[in-house]
C-alpha cells in the first residue's frame, strides 16, 4: 500500500465515504493492512496469509465488486463472510437459474 493510496483512502473515510474494493486481491490487501494496524489504513508492503472466512471482523472494506467464484472455493468463503452464508447461497442459486457465467471471465456482483 503506497503512501498515496493510504492518503486517498483515508481522505475518503474522513469525508464520510465508503471503501469499495474491486476484486478479492484488493480486498485481501486492504484487510491485511487494516488487521495489521487495528483498522487504520497505513502505507505498508509485504506478503499476506490472511484467510477471510465467516466470522472474520472486517476492518476496512465497506463493499466490493467481485465475480461469481467457483463453488466450494476459499473465495466463496470470503464473500460469505461479508454477506452471510444464506445470502450468498441464494445469490448463487439465482445466478445458476439465470445462467450467469462463473469464474474469472464471468459475471460480477456488487456486495454491500
Amino acid at each position: 500500500m503506497s503512501d498515496e493510496a493510504a492518503d486517498t483512502l483515508n481522505a475518503v473515510r474522513d469525508n464520510g465515504g465508503k471503501i469499495v474494493a474491486t476484486g478479492t486481491t484488493s480486498i485481501r490487501t486492504l484487510e491485511t493492512v487494516g488487521t495489521k494496524f487495528g483498522g487504520d489504513i497505513r502505507p505498508d508492503s509485504g506478503w499476506t496469509d490472511i484467510f477471510i472466512k465467516p466470522g472474520y471482523q472486517w476492518q476496512v472494506v465497506d463493499s466490493f465488486i467481485t465475480n461469481f467464484h467457483l463453488p466450494k472455493s476459499t473465495l466463496v468463503m470470503l464473500v460469505a463472510s461479508f454477506t452471510g452464508r444464506d445470502n450468498i447461497l441464494n445469490a448463487y442459486q439465482h445466478a445458476i437459474e439465470e445462467k450467469y457465467r462463473f469464474f474469472s471471465f464471468g459475471d460480477a456482483m456488487y456486495i454491500h
